[in-house]
């Protein structure tokens, strides 16, 4: 039965709100209208030595760049410090990046079939060591006469390779850091998937000893007498300790979450742990086994998790802690002089996510930027080509670069500390009250203000750009040459940009569906996610991947958890109600009930709402989701925050007897229009807002950006009919729901993002929408002789982005333009924009 009473009272509280607000919105009409005039911020660069990231940060990087490879995640510098070999560890095939520090260029880059993170010198000089990841080997090369030369592998065990879904995990290796005992004997490996520590005798070059450990172990560092073993437990927020003889245990150290990399003190009384899933570095007594500090290497003392600190150095004078900040795009020189009372000195801006940072004993700093110096257009789209081969797949775009900087004085790191702040997106005064709020609006000026809207609707889709889905519509920024699936494929997505409001310059925060789906419900990607995507999706690794890595049958999930939950974590503890269907979810068993993959999901998850299976049509799943919608309808239970999954857009390719890509975005679109027709026209409408994006958007191409990507917003407090072209990303359609539901932000990321407030207006309009419905067929197949049938039959289409999705898109192509059709070349694509004053927009950015 509807509660008549409570309608009612609604009803009078929204007409109370309309009055109020009508009176205040004459007022900002100035307002709109100068910032409307006002160019829109766009990714490129800004002029000033500033360039915009497509996730809405700013970078100035210090000192000179150099390109390196695809996400260079570690550095050591050869024992006559002639050179710094740099293993990349992207999508990419794995190399070694050999660059001349004399002249700081790239003097040879040597191919390795499998590498992560791990290199190590032997004492001699003579030898270095490399991981061989999930071919749970370690390379091995000789360095005589400046040339350095493959010289074989040792073998820990069977390779980590193609385990299949469900497959068990643990002891499957995945070699990481590496380090070498004092006397040269001893190579000891931290085996991260496979929870292991292993020593190799290098003497005859087998393993020596192999123990079991708790969690998964990111690095392995030997302490300055030879009598100690340390191991950071990334999976565990601990440092453990070993007998570097024995390998027994000694001891261990709670520290903070997802602790990384690890550097110890001149004297050896000290060990620095980065803790990614913190700010903060933890100092380790060497002697007692007790923490005996945290350093805050954060500009901002209020920030939320989100500066992930992931590599150290200590100077060679002992005094100065370097620290790559990742996800700030810092690094923080910290002076340890005094034990127990370290003090940050300051900051120097960096490339796109840090990785690693180096001195050298000429005054300088290397460091190493995982996503290089900017994001990048991708008209191409990716690419059917090797993993060897240049492209223009998402999560190949990314090059990273190393960049060398004199060691500033102090007032050089004053002016630069002042540079990282002034352009940092995230300030703690917006924390909790975004900049810029409109005088009136349904989105509330601050964390726990009141909203008119009630109950928040959360889409998400797979793996669209923005070209591709919206490039012909008669307004906005677009190129209707890369349009593949326009509107007579999507007429809802058309009809719903062009009714309520076009987005055309939003950009998802993530290249993959692994990250993509870790963004798009947590507002940040831990390190973890970061690091160990780029291997998998380039079919070097084992890990099992469900969204964010989470999975019922997967054991990484506390990996790939951030900080301090998920939206739903966020919304249980402040009492919101919640409702999940197919989003984080999975089934035991084939016909078993959909259960929740996160704690935090128990018991809120639909039980017969299907999750990722590209079998299921979308409309089936709306079937369900419109039966207990209409139950919410008649009790007046529905949950104020209801995330649903709709994942056909992703396709099954060609492959013979599915239909066809067109026809699974058409179906997608026929169930995205029946959700927000039904929503329109229900007792809940003029008090919801409704939100569509898509986790990630490498599947297609775009002319502006590889992480553009079309979001949509239906609303009766939406201005219809208007082009918004604010900079918005994935955080900040998160930021826009977390202030409707009162609930602060999760990360820097969606507490830095700006929130759609251009987007809607104070007074609603209750017209309902209207669903189109298809144009084309929606049960046209797929046959033998499709473009890249046969490719796409021997994919895997049971999980989000199992298919090799360079090769998808192609085939994608080519089934819309004709087997003939050729994508156009790539552009690298800059803008730029004059940038007023150093850190400062016109309020479109974030």
């Amino acid at each position: 039965m509807i509660n008549t009473a409570r309608r009612t009272s609604t009803h009078t509280g929204l007409m109370r709100f309309a009055a109020g607000a009508a009176a205040l919105v004459l007022a900002g009409l100035a307002i709109v209208a100068q910032k409307a005039a006002a160019p829109p911020l766009r990714p490129g660069v800004m002029g000033g030595g500033v360039t915009l990231l497509p996730n809405g940060w700013r970078i100035a990087p210090a000192g000179r760049s150099l390109m390196v490879g695809d996400l260079p995640l570690s550095m050591v510098e050869s024992p006559d410090r002639r050179y710094l070999i740099i293993s990349n560890n992207g999508w990419s095939k794995p190399t070694l990046t050999v660059v001349d520090t004399a002249t700081f260029s790239v003097k040879r880059r040597l191919s390795v079939d499998h590498a992560w993170l791990g290199l190590a010198w032997h004492p001699d000089g003579k030898r270095l060591f490399s991981s061989g990841a999930a071919q749970n080997t370690i390379n091995r090369f000789s360095y005589e006469k400046n040339e350095l030369k493959p010289a074989g592998q040792f073998v820990l065990g069977k390779p980590a390779l193609n385990i299949p879904d469900g497959g068990e995990l643990a002891g499957t290796g995945f070699v990481g850091g590496l380090s070498v005992s004092a006397d040269g004997s001893t190579l000891y490996a931290a085996e991260v998937l496979g929870r292991g520590l292993t020593a190799i005798d290098l003497g005859h070059g087998t393993v020596r000893r192999r123990v079991n450990l708790p969690a998964e172990p990111y690095t392995t560092l030997v302490s300055k007498d030879g009598r100690t073993l340390f191991v950071s437990l990334w999976g565990g927020s601990k440092v453990l300790t070993f007998d570097p003889a024995t390998l027994a245990g000694k001891g261990e150290v709670a520290v903070g979450e997802h602790p990384n990399a690890l550097a110890m003190s001149k004297d050896g009384a000290r060990l620095f742990v980065a803790c990614a899933n913190t700010n903060k570095v933890w100092v380790v007594d060497t002697a007692s086994l007790t923490a005996s500090e945290q350093v805050s290497v954060t500009p901002f003392p209020d920030a939320p998790p989100g500066t992930t600190p992931n590599g150290l150095d200590v100077s060679p004078d002992g005094k100065t802690l370097a620290v790559a900040n990742a996800d700030n795009n810092s690094v923080a020189l910290v002076d340890i002089t005094t034990p127990g009372a370290s003090v940050v000195q300051g900051f120097i801006p960096t490339g796109w996510y840090p990785t690693a940072v180096l001195f050298d004993n000429s005054n300088q700093l290397y460091v190493l930027n995982g996503k290089g110096l900017t994001g990048q257009a991708n008209p191409r789209g990716p690419q059917p080509v090797s993993p060897t081969a240049e492209g223009q797949y998402s999560g190949q775009l990314l090059q990273g670069a190393l960049s060398v900087i004199p060691m500033p004085n102090a007032t050089e790191l004053k002016a630069l500390t002042e540079r990282v702040v002034s352009i940092s997106a995230y300030t703690d005064a917006h924390r909790l009250a975004p900049a810029d709020p409109p005088v009136a609006s349904p989105i509330p000026k601050r964390v726990g203000d009141p909203s008119p809207i009630k109950h928040v609707f959360y889409v998400i889709r797979e793996n669209r750009s923005y070209d591709q889905i919206l490039g012909d519509m008669e307004k906005g920024n677009n190129d209707p040459t890369l349009t593949l699936f326009g509107e007579e494929v999507t007429p809802n997505a058309h009809a719903l940009a062009r009714e309520f409001v076009l987005m055309d310059n939003f950009y998802v925060n993530a290249e993959v569906s692994y990250d993509g789906h870790a963004f798009s419900t947590g507002a940040y990607a831990p390190d973890a996610v970061e690091k160990l995507w780029p291997t998998n999706y380039g079919k070097r690794g084992a890990v099992y991947l469900s969204e964010g890595g989470w999975g019922l049958r997967n054991p990484f999930g506390n990996l790939a958890a951030p900080p301090n939950g998920y939206i739903w974590d966020f919304a249980n503890r402040a009492g919101v109600s919640v409702r999940s269907y197919g989003e984080f979810a999975d089934r035991k068993t084939k016909d078993g009930p959909v259960e929740a993959t996160v704690p935090g999901l128990a018991g809120k998850v639909h039980p017969r709402y299907p999750p990722f299976d590209l079998k299921i049509p979308d409309s089936d799943r709306l079937d369900v989701w419109l039966e207990e919608f209409r139950q919410f309808e008649q009790n007046g239970a529905l949950p104020q925050l209801n995330i649903i999954r709709l994942p056909n857009d992703h396709t099954n390719g060609t492959k013979a007897g599915t239909p066809t890509p067109r026809a699974m975005i058409a179906e997608n679109d026929v169930a995205l229009g029946r959700l927000v027709e039904a929503i329109s026209k229900s007792r809940y409408w003029n008090e919801s807002a409704i939100f569509i994006l898509e986790d990630d958007a490498q599947n297609g191409p775009d002319h502006v950006d590889s992480h553009r990507s079309p979001a949509l917003v239906a609303s009766p407090f939406v201005r219809r009919g208007s082009l918004d072209g604010t900079l918005y990303t994935t955080s900040g359609m998160l930021r826009t729901m977390e202030l409707v539901l009162g609930l602060a932000p999760m990360s820097q990321y969606d507490a830095a993002a700006t929130p759609m407030y251009a987007a809607f207006q104070a007074v609603p309009n209750l017209s309902p929408y209207q669903a189109k419905p298809a144009r084309i067929s929606l049960t046209e197949q797929n046959n033998p002789t499709s473009w890249g049938s046969a490719a796409s039959a021997a994919m895997n289409f049971e999980a989000a982005d199992r298919a090799p999705e360079h090769e998808l898109n192609e085939i994608l192509w080519k089934s819309v333009r004709g087997a003939a059709s050729t994508m156009p070349p790539p552009v690298r694509a800059g803008f730029v924009r004059p940038l007023e004053k150093a850190g400062t927009g016109d309020g479109d950015g974030e």
